[in-house]
């Protein structure tokens, strides 16, 4: 996991650039790594029905999920106004849910700024008491 911090960060850095926001201007991207290391990237894109927008770390696992990726190790978040990210962008609840229903708790999230300046977290730290399939066994 070491050495793909820096390649996750870097590419969702990149894939931010992507982003469609032209209402709200906040712009993200995200960088997924499966667990055979391969990184898929999204970014959000927006639409003027607010509930029809997508946030970049769904875009990032259902690019994955369609080409049949079940297991995945980490995410890196970039996200902000225009211009380079000022603050850190946690994912949303329905990302976390998410990242819930395909992911283990030891998953790696990564926030960013820059490629030197991030904050690392696991999904059971970022959502502790989660609903997985488990549950309704």
């Amino acid at each position: 996991m070491e050495a793909f911090r820096s390649t996750l960060i870097k590419a969702a850095l990149e894939a931010r650039a992507n982003a469609y926001a032209p209402y709200s201007g906040y712009r993200v991207g995200a960088a997924l790594l499966t667990e055979n290391e391969e990184v898929y990237t999204g970014c959000n894109i927006e639409n003027a029905s607010y509930g029809a927008t997508n946030c970049a770390e769904r875009t990032a696992f259902f690019k994955a999920l369609s080409e049949g990726k079940r297991r995945f190790k980490a995410i890196a978040i970039a996200g902000g106004k225009e211009g380079s990210p000022e603050d850190y962008a946690f994912p949303c609840g329905i990302c976390r849910q998410v990242m819930q229903e395909f992911c283990k708790e030891d998953f790696v999230i990564l926030v960013t700024k820059t490629e030197q300046d991030y904050q690392e977290y696991r999904l059971k730290d970022m959502l502790p008491h989660g609903f997985g399939g488990d549950k309704l066994q």
